[in-house]
């Protein structure tokens, strides 16, 4: 029964996988040519509203439902499944029915702390937004908590597919027609709960009707709150840091001599890094909160080397995936800076910041594995504290240093995440899952890979001089060295065992990837 239910969930996991990598695809992808229609300052007004749309999303795709999935799991029949999602969506209503009240009120208090109140009316356009997460994070949940992912999958790519399509059309629309960028923001943002009905049109309803018996379940309202919050909040890190750069980045350059509209401009530069951390965490995190099932299934029928061995690998792989993705753009941020945006401004800010997705991969794949344990309080504790680094030196960095000192804060501020989450959590999840031998193999293929692009990239400016300038001849180049550098990579992560055979098979398509390297002799054995 535990391996149904393991294999279940692991192809549960590609599937959400998949389905992340779309969406997640989707949403860095529309901001291309959403920012070069727009601009720097329209890109700065949508970006500085998004934060809070993304703290909705996040708590009705992954947060809440991960939490519910959760307490669906732990319930053996379907009837008591329907009872628990029937409470749980009471309590979901009174939540959303508070936020949403409090931003609709409170709009012109928060844009005026962002420092621009012509925000007010974009606050409240995605304020609407939260009124369908009840509906979706219930439904999702309760999919997902009975291994069928495939609704939460279809939803999530039919949700962000509406959503990108409305913010293009305004903003072809308002450049059209010459918007102002406060105008073309609101209508950009209605696409956010244009695609929450859409989605919800497409999840398979649950039946919320009274059984004749209805047994309460004691303390939902209180776990909602603490482990579901706690879930949400760390589901939602990366959202949350932005929501700070929102208040403080325009703010501190202002601050620091700039003007109101060079600050929006560059405040606008320094927001180009979200697209890209998006992409570099999406697999890695859509594999680490789709185990969480089968780590809460090992944990419960107490079947510890089952626990330790699923967790070492999903760290593993987490890791590796964090790792290459970001030492890839470092390696190539000019080039995929002026491809996607017409122009290598705040290049260096950009490759600063792309730090930090080993970090958020590291800390959300450890807060995948405590929940599964129950352990709820290191999690907030750490999160508080790396929020409150950020939160405290953000503005002053900003003011002396400019937008590189709000992406060496994140960096920071998650480094301390880690570290708190790492020193308070059990031996077992600090030692013997990254042995010396794996860093330093990782290391070396990492370091390998990045010489090897980085004499490309030269070679290629130095025979083709003006594919430093072309953004033309940039995307062909990236065409050309991101596969290179990736089989750069797995040849040397084969070559050298960086990891074993089983873990090799966790991941989609690596038996025939594993059976062609044995056939040429470069791996056998396990």
């Amino acid at each position: 029964m535990g391996n149904r239910h393991l294999n279940t969930t692991l192809r549960g996991a590609l599937v959400l996988s998949i389905a992340a990598f779309i969406a997640k695809l989707l949403s860095a992808v529309y901001r291309v040519p959403f920012q070069n229609m727009v601009g720097n300052t329209g890109f700065y007004v949508y970006q500085q509203v998004y934060p809070i749309y993304g703290i909705g999303m996040t708590f009705a795709l992954s947060g809440l439902p991960v939490f519910i999935s959760k307490l669906i799991a732990s319930v053996p029949d379907l009837s008591r499944q329907q009872q628990v999602a029937r409470q749980v969506y009471r309590w979901v209503w009174l939540l959303a029915g508070g936020v949403f009240l409090g931003l609709m009120f409170g709009a012109p208090w928060i844009a005026a702390g962002m420092g621009d109140r012509q925000l007010t009316p974009l606050i409240r356009m995605v304020d609407w937004m939260f009124l369908l997460m009840p509906e979706l994070s219930v439904n999702r949940g309760l999919h997902q908590g009975q291994f069928n992912m495939l609704p939460t999958a279809r939803s999530q790519v039919v949700e962000q597919l509406v959503r990108v399509t409305v913010i293009l059309v305004a903003a072809a629309w308002a450049t059209r027609h010459g918007w102002s960028d406060y105008r073309m923001g609101v209508w950009a943002l209605s696409g956010g709960t244009v695609a929450a009905v859409a989605a919800c049109l497409v999840l398979p309803r649950w039946r919320n009707s009274e059984p004749a018996a209805n047994q309460p379940i004691h303390h939902i309202g209180r776990r909602l709150l603490i482990e579901g919050g706690t879930l949400c909040l760390l589901t939602a890190m990366m959202v949350l840091f932005q929501l700070v750069d929102s208040f403080t980045v325009k703010n501190g350059l202002v601050a620091g001599g700039a003007s109101e509209l060079a600050a929006k401009s560059l405040k606008g530069i320094y927001d180009r890094a979200q697209p890209l951390v998006q992409l570099g965490l999406v697999v890695a995190v859509a594999f680490a909160t789709s185990l969480l099932p089968a780590l809460t299934e090992a944990q419960r029928q107490q079947r510890p080397l089952a626990f330790k061995r699923l967790t070492a690998t999903m760290m593993r792989i987490a890791l590796i995936i964090a790792t290459a993705a970001t030492a890839g753009l470092i390696s190539l941020m000019p080039w995929v800076d002026r491809l996607l945006f017409g122009n290598t401004q705040g290049a260096v800010m950009l490759a600063v910041y792309m730090l930090s997705i080993i970090l958020a991969t590291l800390i959300q794949t450890y807060n995948s594995v405590l929940q599964s344990q129950d352990g709820y309080r290191l999690t907030v504790v750490a999160l508080l504290a790396g929020l409150a680094v950020k939160i405290g030196g953000n503005h002053w960095m900003v003011e002396r240093f400019g937008g590189i000192g709000a992406s060496w804060l994140t960096v920071g501020g998650l480094l301390i995440t880690l570290i708190i989450i790492w020193y308070g959590s059990a031996v077992e999840l600090r030692t013997g899952v990254w042995t010396p031998s794996f860093v330093v193999k990782l290391s070396a293929c990492t370091g390998i890979m990045v010489l090897g692009v980085r004499l490309l990239v030269w070679a290629c400016e130095m025979i083709w001089p003006r594919l430093t300038s072309g953004r033309l001849l940039d995307g062909v180049g990236l065409l050309a060295l991101i596969p290179i550098g990736a089989l750069i990579f797995l040849t040397l992560a084969l070559r050298w065992r960086l990891l074993t055979i089983r873990e090799w098979l966790t991941l989609p398509l690596a038996k025939r990837l594993l059976r062609f390297w044995q056939r040429l002799g470069q791996i056998g054995g396990k």
